[in-house]
């Protein structure tokens, strides 16, 4: 029997269990190699998490990440990205309005959304509650952002309440 584990059986233990990382670090692997063949096309990164790429479009720039989510209901790692870069067929499409970083908390009486909207003031903000689905608009003359987020239980419409401070929109709403 071989000593050596496969890649997708690679295991981290953060101290209250394991977690198997193996896939999920070969597609770290592609994204760090995605990024060093952007620079490599003449993109440079401008500040902390944006890309310039005015050589394609004066004043474009593109922002992309990922937030890894462990221990969500019971389910293994979830992956979601933010940003303004799209997969489109034709390749990667950067667009004026951005995906902001965002979380969910599912708390005993209501649920608390957080998102990260930097560059925008209260007044351009947005915020619609239909059902299960919240979504969130802002725009500013620098900055445009979208984001629709399924909500993990029922909740009282009536009872949306947000604010606005230093960059983070916080959302709460009582469950139903």
């Amino acid at each position: 029997m071989s000593q050596k584990k496969k890649k997708e059986d690679f295991d981290v233990d953060f101290g209250f269990g394991s977690l198997k990382l193996g896939g999920l670090f070969d597609g770290l692997d592609k994204l760090v190699d995605a990024a060093a063949k952007l620079k490599e096309m003449g993109g440079e990164y401008s500040k902390e998490g944006e890309i310039d790429l005015s050589h394609l479009k004066k004043g474009m720039k593109g922002v992309f990440g990922v937030t890894v989510k462990t221990g969500i209901g019971g389910q293994g790692p979830v992956v979601e990205s933010f940003g303004n870069i799209r997969k489109t067929k034709e390749g990667p499409k950067v667009e004026e309005e951005r995906e902001p970083l965002s979380d969910i908390f599912d708390e005993d009486d209501g649920v608390i959304v957080m998102l990260e909207m930097p560059g925008v003031a209260k007044e351009d903000i947005t915020v619609t509650l239909e059902g299960d689905i919240l979504e969130v608009i802002a725009q500013s003359q620098s900055r445009k952002y979208r984001k629709e987020l399924l909500l993990p239980s029922a909740v009282q419409a009536e009872t949306i309440a947000w604010t606005y401070q230093n960059g983070v929109l916080e959302v709460t709403v009582k469950k139903g």
